[in-house]
């Protein structure tokens, strides 16, 4: 296979294209090393070197670095390498041997998510949350049940009542259309607020 192309990617790296739509970044001195040009013939055996010697123990490298920053879900952790340039075949790798030592566990950090925010918000919104970061419905489903059972949320929306100043007795029809917006959009399901209100 052809090099393509090459081009600066910032912090000192290099974005290296093939003519079968694949890349990699390494590092200048990587390139001048290996003597990687435009039009340079790279053979699969070159290109596993690179991948095996290089791409493959900074990738794994970076994602624990990753994870010892802060817990992410899978769907992160992968998106984070994908961002630093790392083809596909590295980021399932480094993905694997994270795994491999449970440094990554989507389950633990749905369980970990809903425990801390689950005093003030409702199971919809942590559903949602939970479910933009990639975590399986599956997933998200079992921890909810595991940390939240099937609780009642009016303590919650009684807690949101309080916290906005809401008094039933001299709110007006617009303040009660207001606060019951406000709780609709924190995922509060329609009845609950109906029922918490009168």
């Amino acid at each position: 296979m052809l090099i393509e192309r090459i081009e600066e990617s910032g912090k000192g790296k290099i974005k290296v294209y093939l003519d079968d739509g694949r890349f990699f970044a390494v590092y200048r001195k990587e390139v001048r090393g290996r003597n990687l040009e435009p039009g340079a013939e790279l053979t699969e055996g070159e290109l596993g070197d690179i991948y095996s010697t290089i791409l493959a123990p900074r990738a794994r490298k970076r994602a624990m670095h990753l994870l010892e920053q802060m817990d992410r879900t899978e769907a992160q952790l992968r998106e984070k390498l994908r961002q630093n340039g790392y083809p596909e075949d590295i980021v399932e790798d480094a993905v694997a041997y994270v795994e491999k030592f449970h440094y990554i566990d989507d389950r633990r950090y749905a369980l970990n998510y809903i425990r801390y925010r689950s005093e003030n918000q409702s199971r919809r919104q942590l559903s949602l949350k939970l479910s933009a970061k990639g975590v399986s419905r599956d997933i998200i489903e079992e921890a909810l049940m595991e940390e939240c059972g099937q609780e009642d949320e009016t303590p919650k929306i009684l807690g949101w009542l309080k916290k906005k100043h809401y008094d039933p007795a001299s709110a007006s029809l617009k303040d009660r259309q207001k606060i019951y917006q406000f709780l609709l959009r924190k995922g509060f399901r329609s009845d609950d607020i109906l029922r918490v209100l009168s």
